[in-house]
């Protein structure tokens, strides 16, 4: 079956972690803190292939990962930053995070390759924290945290022109004629399953894509059949030619045919419902003499409400060069500018919290005393004011969320211990 949906988890690459060491060398005593940076994560990046046309590639694999940062390194070395991601898509996908459902990016237009998810950025190695008060900083910065996201793909077909209609009212007929498709052709009751593109070229004036859109039917905007996954192709199309069975040949009525897909479009989507429209009666071929001019009668129905009704024949061709060229008048009415889908979510907005390093650590030179530090303590102690009650409950409130309260507990701290803080200094209770 045509894949033209798919859900899948993307995840960037971590940042790698900074290093802690100290210089050793013969002859220097006290070496300085000499730990390396951590490496960038590689980044998710979705990209337009040309040869591709289905996202049949994300139907088996759900998974895809980039490459994490390698860790800093002694002696002032980086680590290597991670390998991109990237993943190929063809033109006219668009990714969307999976629970909102709100557009990431559309793969169209001008837009041929997009980073979706950032890397974690590389912690800073402890060469890094050595300041006049503090020379032999015990800690390094963690590298950043990779940004997971599950995603919908949906590949919306682009072309100018769609072709709507109920099932085997000759459609695909019509593309294999009009344009270079090669589409499928024969008698289906149900409906052809893949949306087939064609390029019209006309004499003289500018040609256009037109796709066959797959044949819907009654419910199709509630999802009836595979409603939603033919009508998602509509999106982008400027104008519609809507063919109906004129010679009534399976017993429908072809202006009621035309009313229900018409209701369907509207259900789907108002703005699409009210794009251009013109109406291709086929099957002209197979009306008998004699018997009323049911082309007329369409005519009589939707030409005084500014839809223009074409006889044509999609197997000998009648009236299709007239069809073809209104069309092409219509097009030239609509504005230029291809629909994009705008940007709704915002993954950088998600998941990259401030990850500064402490350390816990037991003193050797002083019993039942735990030092914290690092550059997290000494930010947050800068605009705190501990001398409020107000203060000092955030103050708490800070040490329980950043986990340094756990970390106490994990090394053994007793109550009225002692915790030291840069200056600070308090006793613990729980």
């Amino acid at each position: 079956m045509f894949a033209d949906r798919a859900k899948i988890s993307i995840r960037s690459g971590k940042g790698g972690d900074g290093h802690v060491s100290f210089r050793r060398e013969l002859y220097v005593a006290n070496g300085g803190p000499d730990g390396g940076n951590g490496g960038k994560g590689g980044n998710i990046i979705f990209e337009v292939d040309e040869g591709l046309n289905t996202l049949a590639d994300y139907r088996h694999k759900r998974k895809f990962s980039a490459q994490d940062g390698e860790q800093g390194g002694k002696k002032r070395c980086h680590g290597g930053n991670g390998s991109d991601l990237i993943l190929k898509v063809p033109e006219g996908t668009v990714i969307k995070e999976a629970e909102s459902n709100k557009v990431i990016a559309d793969m169209s237009g001008d837009n041929r390759r997009q980073v979706i998810l950032k890397g974690g950025k590389g912690g800073l190695g402890n060469m890094n924290f050595a300041t006049p008060t503090m020379q032999v900083p015990k800690y390094a910065q963690p590298g950043q945290p990779a940004q997971e996201l599950m995603v919908n793909l949906e590949l919306k077909v682009i072309a100018d022109v769609g072709l709507v209609g109920f099932p085997n009212v000759g459609k695909s007929t019509l593309l294999s004629r009009v344009t270079n498709a090669r589409p499928k052709i024969a008698n289906y009751h149900f409906t052809t399953l893949n949306p087939n593109l064609g390029v019209v070229d006309l004499d003289g004036g500018k040609g256009y894509v037109i796709a066959d859109i797959p044949g819907l039917i009654e419910g199709a905007s509630e999802g009836v059949g595979l409603g939603h996954e033919f009508l998602r192709h509509i999106e982008r199309t400027k104008v519609m030619i809507h063919m109906v069975d004129a010679a009534s040949t399976e017993g429908r009525d072809p202006i009621e045919d035309i009313y229900k897909i018409n209701e369907e479009l509207k259900a789907y989507n108002e703005e699409i419902a009210a794009r251009p429209q013109v109406i291709a009666a086929n099957k002209i071929d197979a009306i008998f003499e004699g018997d009323e001019d049911p082309v007329q009668k369409i005519r009589d129905e939707f030409e005084p409400q500014g839809i223009k009704v074409f006889a044509i024949s999609a197997v000998s061709g009648k009236g299709l060069k007239e069809l073809l060229y209104y069309v092409r008048e219509l097009l030239d009415t609509v504005p230029e500018t291809p629909m994009v889908f705008e940007q709704e979510f915002f993954p950088d907005q998600f998941n990259m919290t401030e990850n500064l390093p402490y350390t816990v650590e037991k003193s050797t030179e002083e019993e039942h005393t735990y030092i914290v530090e690092g550059p997290k303590i000494e930010k947050m102690l800068g605009y705190t004011n501990l001398e409020s009650e107000k203060g000092f409950a955030f103050f708490q409130k800070f040490l329980k969320d950043t986990g340094i309260l756990d970390e106490l507990e994990a090394a053994g701290i007793e109550e009225g211990d002692t915790v030291r803080m840069y200056g600070l200094q308090f006793d613990y209770y729980k």
